[in-house]
């Protein structure tokens, strides 16, 4: 990506957005993404580069506890008013190069990637129906039957919803469309999209949408069900995992309260802080045995280490709710073999 001549660097246009935007300041934020369109940056690389690596930062930075949730929640609120403000602005091709729907799966919250994409395919030419977060399969489905489009984009950023983005893409399969998939949660390398049989997968943005014009997705060929792509869930032991979750989390919580070297000196934040990660340590666990992957499971739990690590709690609080987690989980090979791993993972950081 060049910058025009006259045009201002998108490093130094992220700067700008970035103190707009920590300051709380929509009308600054949305200033310096007009006055860049004026002074000839492209509409694309204002959306991808400025607006979307400052979204990207704001995540790095709630993730390091440099911000909170709450300012967290407030930088992505302007940013998706200012992405508004931009698609108002930019000029638009005509209409031409097919018709995409653009969702999130079920449970999705983190609309903004799924937004990113549907501007810019509709900057490129495309006409888009774009859906937002959390679209339930069944409606994902009528409105296919309704608007027959050329391509399903998903965006999936949450991990723990792989199983249900599984069934999605059979579902939009077997409606006869085509998917690209992209988002966190598929892996860096797309390996749960390939996993799933999704026609494509991207990165980003811009690759999913220099995909999308190159060339039209093929069209699914015949009807499988998801289980048919992963053998190894015949064990059951995902299943008794999900149903499970509640109760597994209350024991682990309940344990952990019997440690008091673990939790000696939390405040209210840290306690309710391990408490969620508690649930999110269950539910990655679940994914992990769905898809059939240790090193979701195990990846997740460094993440969660070094974020909770940032909050004040040490990974002392992890690896006592593993150990308590192995107890619960002794008669089931897989999952106990994944918490084990965990639990080594956590030894080596020590």
């Amino acid at each position: 990506m060049t910058t025009p001549v006259g045009a201002t660097a998108p490093t130094d246009l992220s700067d700008h957005l970035w103190d707009a935007v920590m300051a709380g300041d929509e009308h600054a934020a949305r200033d310096v993404v007009l006055a860049a369109l004026d002074a000839g940056t492209s509409a694309e690389s204002v959306l991808l580069d400025v607006i979307g690596g400052v979204q990207r930062r704001v995540g790095a930075a709630w993730a390091s506890a440099h911000i909170d949730i709450a300012q967290e929640h407030a930088a992505t609120a302007i940013n998706e008013r200012v992405i508004a403000a931009l698609a108002a602005s930019a000029p638009r091709p005509a209409r031409g190069l097919g018709r995409v729907t653009v969702a999130c799966v079920d449970g999705e919250w983190h609309a903004l990637p799924a937004r990113l994409l549907a501007e810019t395919l509709t900057m490129r030419g495309f006409s888009v129906d774009y859906l937002g977060a959390q679209v339930p399969t069944p409606h994902l489905i009528a409105h296919l039957h309704r608007t027959a489009p050329d391509a399903v984009a998903l965006s999936g950023s949450i991990a723990t919803r792989l199983p249900v983005a599984h069934s999605t893409i059979s579902a939009c399969q077997a409606a006869g469309e085509p998917v690209i998939v992209g988002g966190a949660a598929f892996g860096a390398d797309g390996r749960y999209a390939r996993l799933f049989g999704a026609q494509a997968w991207a990165p980003d943005a811009r690759t999913a949408a220099d995909r999308l014009t190159r060339a039209p997705l093929p069209r699914p060929q015949g009807a499988h069900q998801p289980v048919d792509d992963l053998p190894h869930l015949a064990d059951q032991e995902y299943s008794l995992v999900a149903r499970s979750a509640t109760s597994l989390v209350a024991s682990m919580h309940a344990g952990l309260s019997t440690l008091p070297p673990v939790t000696r000196g939390h405040d209210d934040q840290q306690r309710r802080q391990t408490a969620e990660n508690l649930t999110h340590i269950v539910e990655f666990l679940a994914t992990a045995l769905y898809v059939g992957e240790d090193g979701l499971f195990t990846e997740f739990i460094t993440w969660s280490a070094d974020v909770l690590n940032a909050r004040g709690i040490p990974p002392l609080a992890v690896r006592a709710a593993l150990d308590l987690l192995a107890a619960e989980l002794r008669d089931l090979p897989r999952a106990s073999r994944l918490v084990v791993a965990g639990i080594g993972q956590l030894d080596q950081l020590r």
